[in-house]
């Protein structure tokens, strides 16, 4: 027995060794990690005057930055989730436009300007730097002060530190609340493994945005979104933000026709082709707009080309019509862009065009800027705006022209002219052009629906106009080159004629459609348009309820496409 003594107590030792160590593996399992993470990490803060970014309940992948207690966002950010009016002039200007006034301050003055044009003499001192670049060169960045964005917007924001982050409020929907049932921590994970991100005590709410079956993803009243064990929470219920309402949104009045406008364009290329008018518009019945060709940008510092006639206006009135006059960017001498982008060539564009409107009693001015660049978008856009603000003041309908919608042409932001001009017209027609080297339809029915459909997600539909084509592409195929010549219907017709072809009706595109080989080799198609064509494609504007019809252009069309105009409702 006393030999087996010791082998007992080794026994036991082993035994209780072993138990010692599957508690201790235990503890290990179940035992809270008191292990911080480091919150400049976790926000990806690299430095003091940097801030992280909330939105909402999301982490943003951009930094604000803090400049003596002020919270600063670039423009960019600003644009893409606050508010997208505030604009960069080519001039070192902060632009906001309002319906009638524009706010301008110098970047990285404090003080600002409000009235339209005016100059810094009249300025105040807002008491913070409102706005400053970041960096230098092409790469340099302007940031804008929150405080400031929150006088033209509506949302909320709070700065908290150590470290510096930002929550911003834009939408204030119904949330999921719990209260902590006693002092714990919000973990980076779902585990008592790990990293403590923060504290929180006993009585605190958190916003549960994900409940599992122990943990809920929970964001604190400070901006740390992590986990918190389910049993720590109690009282859930719902609670909806009190929304931040501090700015009333000033009203963007319209200078809209309570009656369908039928519009045709004039194409006018010098003084003497004037007196062309009314001759073209004779055998036109239900034009209540005509809009001649009369102005084109001529050179990069604002000015224009003026072919206008003060006697073709007061002849236009006299026989009850409005004059629009039409201004484009053809000249290729002229970077729009250029134009575009200083405030000083817009002020000279705008105030040019508005005095000369005045000048000669137009009605309206018809902005037709082609080929606009990705990289000038924001800046036509804004001459919009100003131009909108001296058309708005003066009684002068503002109509722009655009193509049927496609990505290559977001830059053009409808949204944004739908609500600063007064019409908005769709140019229904170049689905294939003449430098495009295919052939095909002008403007296909579903080409036209689409362009009608699209522009209507963006613009109210009381101020679309969708524009009818009068011509007729003639395409002829040689050894696989493919040219083409515009023609008005009735010489459309007299090809198809002379040549002893009928056309067919298509379905696919809702034409009469015609093709044939020529003697020598060469291969003809046509597309016609002619009154069948219209009348499918004005039934679609008539079921979309769009505010009027234009047409391009007076001279090429048959004296029955007008009775087909009228009868689909657009005429006085």
């Amino acid at each position: 027995m006393k030999k087996r003594i010791p082998v007992i107590i080794a026994v036991v030792l082993i035994l209780l060794t072993v138990g010692a160590c599957a508690v201790i593996k235990v503890l290990e399992k179940y035992a809270y990690s008191d292990q911080r993470a480091d919150l400049n990490e976790y926000y990806g803060v690299t430095s003091d005057g940097e801030a992280a970014v909330m939105l909402q309940n999301e982490l943003l992948d951009i930094k604000a930055q803090v400049k003596d207690g002020r919270c600063y966002l670039d423009l960019d950010t600003v644009h893409a989730y606050l508010n997208d009016r505030f604009y960069e002039d080519a001039e070192g200007i902060l632009i906001y436009a309002l319906p009638n006034d524009l706010v301008m301050t110098r970047i990285g003055s404090t003080q600002i300007s409000m009235g339209y044009y005016t100059t810094e003499d009249a300025a105040s001192d807002a008491g913070y730097i409102l706005s400053y670049y970041d960096g230098d060169g092409e790469e340099r960045t302007v940031y804008v002060a929150l405080d400031f964005v929150k006088q033209y917007t509506n949302f909320g924001y709070t700065l908290f530190t150590e470290p510096n982050r930002i929550q911003l409020d834009t939408v204030w929907e119904e949330e999921q609340v719990a209260e902590l049932k006693k002092d714990t921590q919000v973990r980076y994970q779902g585990g008592v493994k790990s990293d403590i991100l923060t504290d929180v005590k006993k009585g605190d709410n958190v916003v549960v945005l994900e409940t599992m079956e122990n943990w809920s993803k929970v964001k604190t009243a400070d901006s740390v979104i992590g986990y918190v064990e389910n049993r720590k929470l109690t009282a859930a219920h719902s609670e909806t933000p009190e929304a931040v309402m501090e700015y009333l949104e000033p009203e963007y009045t319209s200078q809209t026709r309570d009656y369908k406008i039928n519009l045709a364009w004039h194409q006018v290329t010098n003084q003497t082709a004037n007196s062309t008018f009314p001759g073209v518009l004779s055998a036109a019945k239900g034009v209540n707009v005509i809009s001649p060709t009369w102005y084109s940008l001529s050179d990069n510092q604002g000015n224009f080309m003026n072919i206008a006639s003060t006697d073709y206006v007061n002849t236009a009135h006299g026989m009850g019509l409005e004059v629009w006059g039409l201004v484009d960017n053809f000249n290729k001498d002229v970077d729009t862009g250029t134009v575009l982008g200083s405030l000083s060539t817009r002020t000279a564009l705008v105030t040019g065009l508005v005095q000369e409107a005045r000048a000669r009693g137009l009605d309206g001015i018809n902005i037709d800027f082609e080929n606009i660049s990705e990289s000038a978008g924001e800046s036509f856009v804004q001459f919009l705006r100003e131009l909108s603000i001296l058309c708005r003041s003066n009684g002068i309908v503002l109509s722009v022209d655009n193509y049927v919608p496609k990505e290559y042409s977001a830059h053009y932001n409808r949204a944004e002219q739908g609500v600063v001009a007064d019409y908005v017209i769709i140019m229904g027609y170049d689905e294939h052009w003449g430098g495009g080297g295919v052939a095909g339809s002008v403007a296909s029915i579903d080409f036209v629906e689409e362009g009608i459909v699209n522009t209507l997600a963006d613009v109210p539909k009381e101020k679309v106009i969708n524009a009818l084509p009068f011509y007729t592409r003639i395409w002829k195929t040689v050894n696989g080159e493919v040219t083409s010549e515009a023609v008005g219907m009735d010489t459309a017709q007299a090809f198809l004629d002379k040549n002893g072809v009928t056309a067919v009706w298509d379905e696919g595109t809702c034409q009469n459609y015609a093709e044939f080989t020529a003697e020598d080799g060469s291969f003809y198609q046509v597309w016609l348009e002619d009154e069948q064509s219209l009348a499918v494609k004005l039934n679609v504007m008539k079921m979309n309820e769009l505010a009027g019809v234009a047409a391009w252009k007076l001279g090429f069309e048959r004296a029955s496409v007008w009775d087909v105009i009228a009868e689909a409702g657009y005429t006085k």
